[in-house]
């Protein structure tokens, strides 16, 4: 009986050390890039938005950060060869843990100024009229100065360009501006607070300035 029972137990730590090998990996982008890594070859791991991650991720993510490494309870730490070029985004829908920002260099992209929007929009939305992406790109960054909820980012000026020039629109005029507006604005106390005379008067500078 005694031999039957160790013979079990040599038979369940095999089977355990076969399924939780090196070759049963699912190897994601993090794994990828610390293995990947080594002098003179060292991957990019882009984490965007790791605001929406939760709690259990981020700290997760230190190990990475801090030592270049991860750790499987099961197999043992996986070293990189050399520390990947890691680029963490943040929107701050909510605020990351102190431990995260100490093992980051901290730089705060700005929107874009005028020309700089206005050949974004004319790189994502060529086939958009010229004077429409500039009158567009104007207003939305005069919008940018108000006192709203949510400015419109950039994103918002490329999807508001295409749907007025999916509309058949060359230039913008007040009846698109207040059918299209919510391309732009995402909270109806925005949308309230410049439809109507703020919004003509925008559209007027946007106009005179292009």
């Amino acid at each position: 009986m005694l031999a039957i029972r160790l013979a079990e137990s040599r038979g369940q730590a095999l089977a355990e050390g076969d399924l939780f090998g090196p070759e049963f990996l699912l190897r994601r982008p993090l794994l990828r890039a610390v293995e990947t890594s080594e002098p003179g070859r060292r991957p990019v791991l882009l984490i965007d938005e790791i605001d929406r991650s939760d709690e259990e991720f981020e700290a997760y993510l230190l190990e990475v950060l801090s030592d270049s490494q991860i750790t499987i309870p099961e197999i043992g730490p996986i070293r990189a060869a050399a520390p990947p070029v890691v680029i963490l985004t943040s929107n701050r829908t909510r605020e990351v843990h102190d431990a995260l920002k100490r093992r980051c260099l901290y730089h705060w992209i700005p929107y874009p100024d005028y020309r700089r929007e206005l050949e974004i929009v004319r790189e994502r939305v060529p086939h958009a009229a010229a004077r429409l992406a500039a009158e567009a790109t104007r207003f939305a960054q005069e919008l940018r100065e108000m006192d709203l909820f949510k400015r419109p980012g950039v994103a918002e000026t490329l999807d508001w360009t295409l749907a007025l020039s999916a509309l058949g629109q060359t230039a913008l005029d007040e009846a698109a501006v207040d059918r299209t507006l919510g391309a732009l604005l995402k909270f109806r106390d925005d949308l309230e607070a410049v439809r109507g005379e703020r919004a003509a008067a925008i559209l007027l500078r946007a106009q005179a300035a292009v």
